[in-house]
This record gives C-alpha cells, structure tokens and sequence, in this order.
C-alpha cells in the first residue's frame, strides 16, 4: 500500500539534462506522487520533453518572466505553493533520482514518523553521468546543532534534493529560506523545519547530484556570494541566541563549538565561497574584493587568503590543459 504521497518540484531552466531527470522520477519503484515543473522562461523548448512523457502525475506550469539564478528561491516556492503531498522534495533540473528514492524515504518516514525532515547521501556524477564521488555519510539520527557544526566546518557536502521535507511543516515556517542565488538557503530551510526534532538520515546513496560548469553552484557572481554568506552568518548567529536546546549535548555543541568558533567557520567557509566564485576575471574580482572589504567585513588577511586561493586554482587549471 502506498498511502504517503510526495510532491516532487523542478524548477527548470536548462533543457540539457532534463529528459534523463524526469526520467528517474517517472520510473520511481514507488508510485505515490506528483510532479510539479515550474519552467522559469527557457530558451529550450521544455514542454515538449514533459510531453513526450504523456504522464497525468506532471503538473507544467512557465513563468512569464524570467525569474533568473540570483531569486531562483522564489521558484523553489512556486513549486511549493501548489504542492498537495504529504512530503516534499526539490530537484535540480539536471539531476537524477535513483530508482529507489522514494522508496528508501518511506522507510525512513515510517521509522521515525515523529520527525519533519529525513536525508540521504549522494552520488555525484560528471556530465557523462560517471559517479566521481559520494558525499559523506551521517548518522542515522542528529540534532540541528551537529548538522549546523558539520555543515560551517566544511565537513560536509550536502545538496538541496538530498532532503525530503514534511509538507506542512515547510509551508507553516514560511517554505524555503530566500537568499541570493540560493547560497546556503538549503541548509537554513533544513535548520528551521528540523527545530528542536532533529534529522533523520539515511546512508544508502540514493540520489545523483550533477556538477557541471552550467549550475548555480559552480557559477561567479561573487558578490551576490558575499552577500548570502553574510545574511547566512547573521541568521546563524541569531539561532544560537534562541533556544533549541533540548539537553546538556545540545547545550554544549551551541555554546562551546558553535558560538565560541563560530566567525572563524564562517570567515573560512566564506574565503573558500570566494576563492571558488572568482574565475575569469580574477584581477579585476580581487580588486573589488578591496573595495568592498569594509561592507563584508572582510580583513586584509581574508582577501590575501582569497587571492593566494585563486591563484592556486588558476595554476592547477593550466596545469591541467
């Protein structure tokens, strides 16, 4: 019996990849769900892929304007606002589910039917679809806090379709967290539906993240990533000043390591977002960085560690032609 339903949203832009995305949704060994595609003006012709599929669970709806990378979040909504599920998952529109996705997650769902939010690992797969590599595995249970120490200390490697959300729980605490380009919304969309529960996981690599040089993640826009990071820091300096704390565990992951290292995570975490977002123009990048140190709080030291990273990259990259 299939009694859980999931709403499933992609919101699509890129037609390269797409066919094979909504490919791994169709062939789901676990049937219970809808499909909800949110086209955001794309010059590929997208509707004719979701045609060729002829499946009634597919609800197409395309923006009238171009919503763009920098409030892709308010596509993430849309695919929310009309989602009727019981759970609800965000794809990328050149990702991949494994078949076993949803399935895997109702395992997980009734396990710990308690719970508003459950995740699982990835693979990440290049162009060809090649598995280069996994993310890290979890515990099968953690409280807010560990996710927000692994997460800010770099340990971890998460995507936002690694996660599957309770419906209304997303829809009660205000959906997906709105930054720029998206930078660190996933986290904190998953921070504030978990509260004071928790996140189930789950080790079983059930899903396959795309990299590739088209996606958001690997794109510039440094200073739209200066600015998320920022806000990102700043809400995350605000939840340790509130109370989630359910036992003296919690009570020490938030006052000794998160808020007594916390602005030296943050700093790293942001000099590396830098390092990797400054590409082609490198020079005139690391001279705006100059300009607006003072607006960002960024040191000398952070913009040399910047520049010293940046040039690391480009010597590895020519190294590499």
């Amino acid at each position: 019996m299939q009694s859980i339903k999931f709403s499933i949203g992609i919101p699509a832009f890129k037609g390269k990849f797409f066919g094979e995305c909504l490919q791994s949704v169709i062939l789901q060994s676990y049937h219970n769900f809808e499909l909800i595609i949110v086209d955001d003006c794309s010059p590929d012709d997208l509707k004719s892929i979701v045609d060729k599929f002829g499946d009634p669970r597919i609800m197409y709806s395309k923006n009238n304007i171009n919503t763009g990378a920098e409030n892709v979040v308010d596509n993430w909504n849309k695919c929310l606002e009309v989602a009727s599920g019981d759970y609800f998952v965000l794809m990328g529109d050149d990702d991949r589910m494994e078949l076993n996705y949803l399935e895997e997650f109702v395992s997980l769902i009734e396990k710990y039917q308690e719970l508003d939010v459950f995740h699982c690992r990835s693979k990440i797969i290049d162009q060809e679809g090649k598995t280069l590599s996994l993310t890290q595995p979890w515990p099968e249970f953690e409280n807010v806090y560990d996710n927000i120490l692994y997460r800010i200390s770099e340990k971890r490697t998460q995507y936002i379709s690694d996660f599957v959300y309770r419906l209304s729980t997303l829809k009660e605490k205000g959906g997906f967290y709105k930054l720029p380009l998206a930078w660190g919304s996933d986290d904190i969309s998953a921070y504030i539906a978990c509260g004071k529960k928790g996140i189930a996981h789950t080790n079983k690599s059930v899903f396959n993240y795309r990299t590739n040089n088209l996606s958001i993640t690997s794109s510039g826009n440094f200073l739209l990533k200066l600015e998320a990071n920022k806000l990102y820091g700043d809400w995350i300096a605000s939840l340790l000043k509130s109370d989630l704390v359910t036992n003296d565990l919690d009570s020490i992951i938030a006052k000794q390591e998160l808020k007594t290292n916390l602005e030296y995570h943050l700093r790293r975490r942001n000099n590396n977002a830098m390092a990797k977002a400054i590409n082609k123009s490198a020079l005139k990048d690391c001279v705006t960085l100059i300009k607006v140190q003072r607006k960002f709080n960024l040191s000398f030291y952070d913009i040399t560690i910047i520049i010293l990273k940046v040039i690391k990259k480009k010597i590895l990259n020519e190294n590499c032609i």
